[in-house]
């Protein structure tokens, strides 16, 4: 009987389940899922500013933008307004400039902001002891101010010459997150030196629309009046659990583990590629990518990457300033997020060792606001022949200013990755692929018409009747190159997953507005449009190179090319100031010569700094917790023989620890100095004494910090723990 009560209770559950699943199946297609439906809904995007101002003040407001006016006083105050209803109908009770000081790996992407609140004193009113009153006018909106000399500026801001300046960048969206209204904003010295990665960048639109104009003008192209660079990046990151990450110092401390041993299985046969996100990690995934849309991030797709415990998420393209600005909003939404699911994301290029790490490759190409993608050939002549002159200026910009390019990857976390057999080398170079390298040789070397390349894809067949042809990309996918076409676009694949990819494609833009410029010169002297991007293409088609980059051979055969092979962040800064490097970033007014400089003594004292921190952290893990449990564990084993010669071993983890320790004490001052004393010096020390405390992490019975099984695996198969 009461098996049968059972019985019955157990099917009136599931026709009650199957009742509602079939409820939800027939109302599906008529409502919007609310993730969908609140799309945008927190950012005050152009179409909401413009219905919120009225049509008068939009049009005085977006010819203000596109010329780089100041908006008059009325259009300004209006559009603060309407910035501060905005604000208010979704909760906001502060703003806040946002804006992206030069922070340094591994927190590149951490942006700055202050709360300011929507009042203020009643100047106008005659008491002494003035009212407060609700306030938020053109003003306020367009500036801001703080202390420029605190944070990194490679000596342009001193302690007595410290104003700085925040100002809003009208073509990125204001947005509301939590209780305040975020304002996306450029942050500049008094002197108007960047001190920040978004004004480089807006710098380098302006030369890469200038001089992308320039030769679409040449190529008979009059109806362009703009050329904007995008850009869509992939987001690769770990996911470990916050009760772990805590007992490790130097996840805290450097955001990758110092020490630790491979398990057993790592990430042989590709186990954790494209494979079911686990129940906790799809809980955060949901949650995250929901917030994202609802701030107005087209997030399209993510998924598990090669390595156990890591993670992959990509928005559709925007405009890279805009897209810039998303990267980070989606990494600060992920990091507020992941807390509440006792989790915690680690952006740091290699935060295991023996696994592979985290890149951003950036989706990068350029547009023109008739519609055009210059880095889709189409199908017409005139398309392909924009195309063909455009892969030529960015060849040009890659073979010509490869140090340059190098030094916008070059940080402490990404040397760990480039050219570690998961991430293109440290030599740039241009994969074309091997039908356009074709088309493009016959340009360079043998007359052949502009309009050269007209892809016609390549018919894949699965080989069997269930599943028809179809028709795949004309060009095969190189993942060992730095920088290869993929179909409409190129992919800077060298970006690292800490850095904010402002600085990265600043320096692209103004690369490749050199090229177009070099191009356009030509004409101008006399040559047809055919002839000079030829000629400009055959000096640059050492920089092109469709093999394979991990190869040995590729560096041998790089090199005989005259191609830069530089292997780690002191050798590639140390390039950076170059005479041709200043005249190129003043050239197009991205980086003056004293900003130059400040950079690269930024880039260095920060890999310094870095290097150092990795250095006392695991020095402290090594002298206060490493050694005393060798020690216990050796002297379990006195009165018995394993075969295995502990004492050996765990003697050279004291003595590796001594010679870091010699090492980190004779650090030398000067930025250039100190990074390349602590690339030759220090890091290897580093690596010495791993190896041997990694040795012995697999010979201790009660080693004191979480092992990398317990980081990549434990959280994986749980429920969400919200």
């Amino acid at each position: 009987y009461q098996r049968r009560v059972r019985g019955t209770i157990v099917q009136a559950e599931m026709l009650s389940r199957l009742a509602l699943r079939q409820q939800r199946i027939a109302t599906r297609h008529l409502s919007t899922p609310a993730v969908i439906a609140n799309k945008g809904n927190l950012l005050l995007d152009d179409a909401k500013l413009a219905a919120a101002v009225g049509p008068d003040t939009w049009a005085k407001f977006k010819d203000a933008r596109a010329s780089g006016a100041a908006c008059d006083k009325q259009t300004a105050n209006a559009v603060a307004d309407a910035m501060k209803e905005f604000a208010y109908s979704h909760g906001a009770i502060n703003y806040a400039h946002w804006f992206s000081p030069v922070r340094g790996a591994p927190q590149e992407a951490l942006n700055g902001l202050k709360h300011d609140s929507f009042i203020d004193l009643d100047f106008g009113s005659s008491e002494v002891i003035k009212p407060v009153k609700e306030d938020f006018s053109g003003s306020k909106l367009f500036f801001n101010e703080t202390d420029g000399s605190s944070f990194p500026n490679g000596g342009t801001r001193v302690t007595h010459s410290a104003a700085a300046y925040m100002s809003w960048d009208r073509m990125s969206p204001a947005f509301v997150k939590g209780d305040t209204l975020y304002i996306p904003a450029s942050f500049v010295a008094w002197t108007g030196a960047a001190l920040d990665e978004k004004t480089p960048l807006l710098r380098s639109q302006n030369a890469v629309n200038e001089e992308g104009l320039r030769l679409l003008r040449h190529l008979g192209d009059t109806s362009a009046s703009q050329v904007v660079s995008n850009v869509g990046w992939e987001q690769e990151f770990f996911i470990v659990d916050r009760d772990l990450w805590l007992e490790r110092p130097d996840l805290i401390a450097s955001g990758r583990t110092l020490l630790g041993a491979a398990p057993a299985r790592g990430q042989q046969t590709s186990v954790n590629y494209f494979s079911r996100l686990q129940p906790r990690i799809k809980a955060l995934m949901d949650e995250w990518c929901a917030a994202q849309i609802e701030s107005g991030i087209c997030s399209s797709v993510f998924h598990n990457e090669v390595a156990p415990g890591q993670h992959e998420q990509s928005p559709v393209f925007s405009l890279t300033n805009v897209a810039s600005d998303q990267n980070v909003l989606a990494m600060e939404l992920l990091n507020d997020i992941a807390a509440e699911h006792n989790l915690v994301p680690l952006y740091h290029e290699k935060p295991f060792a023996g696994i592979n790490g985290s890149g951003k490759h950036s989706n990068w190409g350029l547009n023109t606001d008739t519609g055009k993608n210059l880095y889709a050939p189409g199908k017409t002549a005139e398309t392909q022949a924009d195309f063909t002159a455009f892969v030529t200026a960015l060849a040009h910009a890659i073979t010509q200013h490869g140090d340059v390019l190098r030094c916008s990857i070059a940080h402490a976390g990404n040397d760990h990755r480039l050219g570690a057999q998961e991430a293109p080398p440290a030599i740039l170079s241009l994969y074309t692929g091997y039908n356009m390298a074709e088309a493009l040789k016959g340009v360079a070397y043998d007359g052949a018409d502009l309009a050269c390349y007209n892809p016609a894809g390549k018919q894949v067949d699965f080989g069997c009747t269930n599943v028809s042809a179809i028709a795949g990309a004309n060009e095969d996918r190189n993942r060992t190159a730095p920088i290869p076409f993929c179909g409409n676009r190129f992919e800077f694949r060298a970006v690292g997953s800490s850095q904010n990819i402002s600085f990265p494609l600043a320096v692209l833009n103004t690369a490749v507005a050199d090229g177009l410029d070099v191009i356009s010169t030509k004409i101008e002297g006399g040559a047809s449009p055919r002839d000079a991007v030829a000629a400009v293409l055959a000096d640059n088609w050492h920089g092109i190179f469709n093999g394979d980059g991990y190869s040995e051979e590729w560096q041998t055969e790089a090199a005989s090319r005259g191609l830069l092979n530089l292997k780690d962040t002191p050798a590639a800064w140390a390039h950076f100031d170059a005479d041709k490097n200043k005249k190129l970033f003043d050239k197009f007014g991205v980086f003056t010569a004293e900003e130059t400089e400040a950079r690269k003594n930024i880039a260095l004292e920060a890999y310094t700094c870095q290097i150092e921190i990795e250095g006392l952290t695991m020095l402290k893990m090594l002298d206060t917790d490493v050694m005393p449990t060798l020690a216990n564990d050796l002297a379990t084993y006195n009165d018995f023989d394993t075969g295995v010669d502990r004492k050996t071993v765990y003697a050279n983890v004291a003595a590796g620890t001594n010679v870091l320790r010699e090492a980190l004490a004779h650090i030398p001052e000067g930025e250039q100095e100190s990074a390349d004393y602590c690339a030759a010096t220090v890091r290897p020390a580093m690596d010495a004494v791993r190896a041997s405390a990694d040795e012995a992490e697999n010979l201790c019975s009660n080693w004191p910090y979480p092992s990398y099984q317990d980081l990549v695996f434990n959280h994986q198969n749980e429920a969400p723990h919200l």
